[in-house]
């Protein structure tokens, strides 16, 4: 009878268990990844010429409502969405007053699609063309979290609010590292038009696109919400020392910086023996640059001693350029451990240089953008400690050098021979 008790007391405590252990997965499965949602504003032209009828024959102005309403109906649900305008609200011809006219005209947060597109209706041509201070404003809008931020601009003319460039702008945000992109798109633009967007964009890792017709807007627009609903890997922000002394440690992963014309930046990884380090690195021309530069990543000992390079050099326009390296580390012997039994860690020094410079015009602060990407992986079998003898990669092609420099002498010295025993003989 306490046999059947304590069966049924079992029996009893184990569907109990399941059916708790079924109902608390879904809970479990429905709870918030802790993810942040990505934030996205687009800003928006209302300047004078946004009049113009020249888009599939209508104004460029009902061509960005219409785009914007089909936009918003499309807006992913994790992302917080808000907009802004700029030359909206005043008319008059005073140019301090008007390079002030942006206004957040939806804020930054959860959309509500009816009240997004009662407020995007009310919008009429009316001023100026403050794209500086808009782009300012909405970096503010964006400020906070480490969620994704983008800002899409849609405009039919450059800024008419210099000396405040709006390229320069884009560089001090980029310059700060908070991992800000701006994807630019111009309406019917001209030729100056085209030049600023695209270094607006260039700046901070965004895009540019010339748009001729209503669809082309609304496609590309929601083509950028959604890449903001769907981000890529964000680098960290780090900064590069002088030497390698101070230079930070980095882990396996992806990197930004900024780096002045023709300087040299130190970082450090610790590279364990059997591991292989692989490195590369990314320096983005994002101004007018002189022809002939080139970008170089070096792998040295502590004691400055090189272990193997790469290098990359260019002539002509280009928007970025690469270089990267692989360094294996052989395994070590039982008397390389540490403290915990594990081998010891090799300070590896990443340097990278750069040989651009621009024209006296061109301002050259803040400095050119870089990705610096680390990896370690296993080292191939074969692995050899290319820096014993502080030579690196050089040293084998210094003895095929060697090697194929006696056997020419050898070889030449046996054709003087014979030659001059010939000579004898006749």
């Amino acid at each position: 009878m306490i046999i059947r008790k304590w069966l049924a007391a079992a029996v009893s405590g184990l569907v109990a268990a399941l059916a708790a252990g079924v109902l608390a997965t879904p809970a479990a499965a429905d709870e918030p990844d802790g993810k942040p949602s990505p934030k996205v504003e687009l800003v928006l032209d209302v300047s004078g010429s946004m009049r113009a009828r020249d888009i599939d024959g209508q104004t460029r102005m009902a061509a960005a409502k219409q785009a914007f309403n089909e936009v918003l109906d499309a807006v992913p649900e994790e992302v917080q969405l808000g907009i802004r305008t700029l030359g909206a609200n005043y008319p008059g011809a005073d140019r301090k007053t008007g390079c002030k006219d942006t206004k957040q005209l939806y804020p930054v947060g959860p959309l509500d699609r009816t009240e997004a597109k009662t407020a995007v209706a009310t919008l009429a041509p009316t001023g100026w063309t403050p794209i500086g201070p808009a782009l300012l404003a909405s970096a503010d809008d964006l400020k906070g979290g480490d969620a994704t931020r983008r800002i899409v601009l849609i405009t039919d003319g450059e800024d008419t609010c210099a000396p405040l460039d709006p390229c320069e702008v884009a560089r001090d945000i980029a310059a700060k590292g908070i991992h800000l992109t701006i994807d630019t798109l111009g309406l019917l633009p001209n030729a100056k038009t085209r030049s600023q967007l695209s270094c607006i964009a260039e700046a901070t890792g965004g895009t540019y696109t010339s748009v001729q017709h209503t669809d082309q807007l609304r496609d590309r627009v929601h083509q950028l919400v959604d890449r903001a609903a769907d981000p890529v890997v964000t680098p960290v922000a780090t900064q590069g020392a002088q030497q390698c002394a101070g230079a930070p440690k980095l882990k396996p992963g992806l990197y930004s910086d900024r780096e002045k014309f023709a300087e040299h930046r130190w970082y450090r990884v610790d590279v364990r023996p059997g591991q292989e380090l692989r490195a590369s690195v990314s320096v983005a021309a994002d101004r007018a640059v002189n022809n002939d530069y080139g970008v170089m990543l070096r792998a040295s000992t502590v004691h400055g001693r090189e272990i193997v390079r790469g290098s990359e050099a260019g002539d002509g326009r280009t928007d970025v350029i690469s270089s990267g390296l692989r360094y294996p580390k052989a395994e070590a012997d039982d008397a390389d451990l540490d403290g915990d039994g594990k081998p010891a860690a090799e300070t590896v020094c990443l340097q990278v240089s750069n040989s651009f410079s621009a024209p006296a015009s061109v301002k050259t602060s803040p400095g050119l953008p870089l990705e610096l990407t680390v990896d370690l992986v296993d080292a191939p079998d074969d692995a050899s400690d290319a820096a014993s003898f502080g030579l690196g990669h050089g040293w084998w092609l210094l003895a095929v050098l060697v090697l194929v420099g006696l056997l020419a002498g050898l070889l030449w010295g046996w054709i003087s021979r014979w030659r001059v025993t010939v000579w004898r003989t006749n």
